[in-house]
């Protein structure tokens, strides 16, 4: 009689307990990075937005009143759209908020409000200002 091959079920525990020790250590260093992540993407697209703010402001001759004038607008000078697709929500699902004048005598900022949605915050809640 030939002598059946395999793992037995102690064994299989114990690479089990293993792998459950290795992703508890590992899994909370990987999801402190999806916030991290979240706040570079929202950065990254508030540069596009500023992009195309700035190609606005070269055709017609001044800033736009909201962002939606970058997808269509009945301004003289106007070349667009600018933005390629449907103006995005920031990574969180909120939409930007966009303010004209900006801040600190900037003609307008780009505002996410992070997680929680609402001014002000820490962590993933801190608010990411683009002027």
């Amino acid at each position: 009689m030939k002598k059946m091959r395999g793992f037995s079920l102690m064994e299989l525990m114990i690479v089990l307990i293993i792998l459950g020790l290795l992703g508890s250590l590992v899994a909370p260093k990987l999801f402190s990075k999806v916030g991290s992540s979240k706040k570079k993407a929202a950065v990254a697209q508030m540069q596009m937005f500023e992009a195309a703010i700035d190609t606005y402001r070269l055709d017609v001759g001044s800033i736009p009143a909201n962002l939606e004038e970058l997808r269509a607008s009945a301004k003289r000078g106007w070349d667009g759209p600018y933005l390629p697709k449907a103006i995005p929500m920031d990574p969180w699902g909120n939409p930007y908020v966009y303010d004209v004048p900006g801040s600190n005598g900037n003609p307008y900022s780009i505002k996410s409000y992070g997680l929680d949605g609402q001014e002000g915050g820490t962590d993933e809640n801190e608010d990411v200002i683009h002027q």
